[in-house]
């Protein structure tokens, strides 16, 4: 039986320490400043993110990985003997999966097998991070590949956006809308469902109401939160904001690994600063 290698993608919303307790390997995709391209996490982070936001007074573009780099990132590990599970960003999100999928027909099959997370941010890190704890089990690829498939249903993934400019800047919401969230301070909670990005509620107020809004409606099915890890993920989110939701999860939930990360700047791209997410698997 082949060893197996994860690999996953900057979207998947993981520190550096995540990454390498789990032995992950990441696929960067791409954020665009007009004719200039830079690989996420690599080759720009969200300080220069921002900055070259605020130089350029628009918005970068952002575009998968190639199926060429899926199969540069691949064939190294391929050769030294392993076999490789990919957890990618939804496939409603990017064509991240499709590349990935057409790399993986140029190997043996077998070699390579695509999860599509159905998911972004870390809900993409949830179930990367369960395929490695799959593989660190000795399983073979195409079981671990077929319990995280397992998995991904239960993945649930809600964050609130403190601006809609974001949105605005990239053609995702009209300058009515924008006009609206500025001047009664709507702060609308986004939830991945089938795939995609879908408007929850649409909390009003100071940030406090807007954190405990978010607490509230992840809290309210807290019997079927998976206590083994649940994640807070942000962009610029100030720091007691952070302690504010991480104190509330940990009152309510006995919580076994409870962690913060950064959003990256795939993510940050199309939703700006101080958005903050809640992620966590549901019990089986």
């Amino acid at each position: 039986m082949d060893p197996v290698k994860i690999f996953t993608d900057s979207t998947a919303s993981l520190s550096k320490e995540l990454i390498d307790r789990f032995n992950l390997s990441i696929i960067s995709l791409h954020v665009l400043f007009d004719d200039e391209s830079y690989k996420d996490g690599i080759e720009i982070n969200e300080d220069k993110l921002y900055k070259i936001i605020k130089e350029k007074g628009k918005l970068p573009t952002t575009s998968a990985a190639t199926p060429t780099d899926f199969v540069n990132a691949f064939k190294p590990w391929i050769e030294d003997g392993y076999d490789i599970v990919y957890v990618g960003i939804s496939s409603e999100l990017s064509c991240s999966v499709q590349n990935a999928r057409i790399a993986a027909s140029e190997f043996d099959a077998g070699r390579v097998y695509v999860v599509d997370s159905r998911n972004l941010s870390s809900g993409v890190g949830l179930v990367a991070l369960e395929a490695a704890e799959y593989a660190m089990a000795g399983l073979d690829a195409k079981t671990v590949y077929e319990k995280t498939l397992k998995v991904v249903p239960r993945v649930k993934c809600s964050f609130v956006i403190d601006t809609l400019t974001h949105l605005y800047m990239g053609g995702r919401c009209s300058s009515l809308a924008k006009w609206a969230g500025s001047v009664f301070k709507i702060h609308p909670r986004i939830v991945v469902e089938n795939g995609k990005m879908t408007v929850g509620e649409k909390f009003k107020g100071k940030r406090k109401t807007v954190l405990d809004g978010l607490l509230g409606k992840t809290l309210v099915k807290k019997d079927k939160i998976d206590p083994h890890r649940v994640f807070i993920t942000h962009s610029y989110t100030p720091e007691n904001d952070l302690e504010y939701l991480k104190e509330g999860l940990s009152k309510a939930l006995d919580i076994d690994e409870l962690l913060i990360t950064n959003a990256g700047c795939v993510i940050a791209t199309h939703c700006g600063k101080k958005t903050v997410g809640i992620l966590y698997i549901e019990k089986e």
